[in-house]
């Protein structure tokens, strides 16, 4: 997510330095204009506005106690990851400790949205840190302001309890076709455009009739969404029942599949359901090789 991410801001005209953990992954986007910095104090020391695009709170934690003694009184760190509302909070207490800003943003779209510059990015932080960042953030996508520090990693669980959720139904809805003697890809066909119609009906539900399991979103990120979700709505006093089911989905698969596609929900089906199988094509796991 990061590269694209940098190269539509170079081509927005924004200056970038890039850094990361692993040296080498920076390395190509210098041909793209971005200075790269092989240490993390050199790339943070001058800049306005710090992002993270990270895997996990954790390692935005361990990236931001690392920044802070190189970070500019005042500079507006902003959070592209996905964390956990508590995290968030958590980062914006200790940048607001030191006399700098946070704003948790994490974005909805995957590699093709970052790619296109069309990402849907939720937004957590005061009005103006908000909108101080709103050029870049435009840059990438649409940025809608949710709420205060915190809120944009409840708006992306919830995006993400969607999508999860979705998933799942639409495997069960084309194992049922296929189960009770229908075409499952004529029935995909025949509901869409009515209320059934939705995108994870039309990009995932075509990787499951081609049982293209070939990683975009894997099932260890959904699965680390889910478990983010349950731990936001215990916190919030609220049961979500159907969200517990699709965890339990994810985790049937955790061990088999972990870096498949989250719509290998399907496969998370077909294993409760043994002799039950949607086409006939065999699965793809991993990436053709050129």
């Amino acid at each position: 997510m990061g590269d694209p991410m940098v190269h539509r801001l170079l081509a927005a005209g924004f200056p970038v330095t890039a850094w990361n953990r692993t040296v080498s992954k920076a390395e190509p986007l210098a041909g793209a204009g971005a200075i790269v910095a092989p240490l993390l104090a050199d790339a943070v020391r001058d800049a306005d506005i710090v992002i993270t695009m990270l895997e996990s709170g954790s390692v935005v934690g361990a990236v931001l106690d690392a920044a802070l003694p190189a970070l500019r009184p005042g500079a507006l760190w902003i959070d592209m990851s996905s964390t956990r509302q508590d995290e968030a909070q958590s980062f914006h207490a200790r940048l607001q400790a030191v006399g700098s800003r946070f704003v948790d943003a994490p974005v909805s779209g995957g590699v093709g949205g970052a790619r296109d510059g069309t990402l849907a990015i939720m937004a957590g932080g005061s009005e103006a840190d908000v909108e101080a960042a709103r050029p870049v953030f435009e840059a990438m996508g649409r940025v809608t302001r949710v709420g205060l520090a915190g809120a944009g990693q409840v708006a992306k669980l919830c995006n993400q309890l969607i999508v999860g959720g979705t998933l799942n139904i639409v495997a069960e809805a084309l194992l049922l076709a296929q189960a009770a003697g229908a075409d499952p890809a004529a029935v995909r066909a025949a509901i869409r455009g009515g209320f059934a119609e939705s995108r994870i009906l039309d990009v995932h539900g075509q990787r499951m009739l081609e049982r293209n399991f070939v990683a975009g979103g894997q099932v260890t990120t959904q699965l680390k969404d889910m478990h983010n979700i349950l731990a936001a709505a215990a916190a919030a006093g609220v049961a979500l029942p159907v969200t517990s089911l699709v965890t339990e989905r994810y985790e049937s698969i955790r061990g088999v599949y972990p870096h498949a596609d989250h719509s290998a929900a399907l496969l998370a089906l077909e294993r409760l359901n043994p002799g039950q199988r949607v086409g006939d094509a065999p699965d793809r796991l991993e990436a053709d090789l050129p």
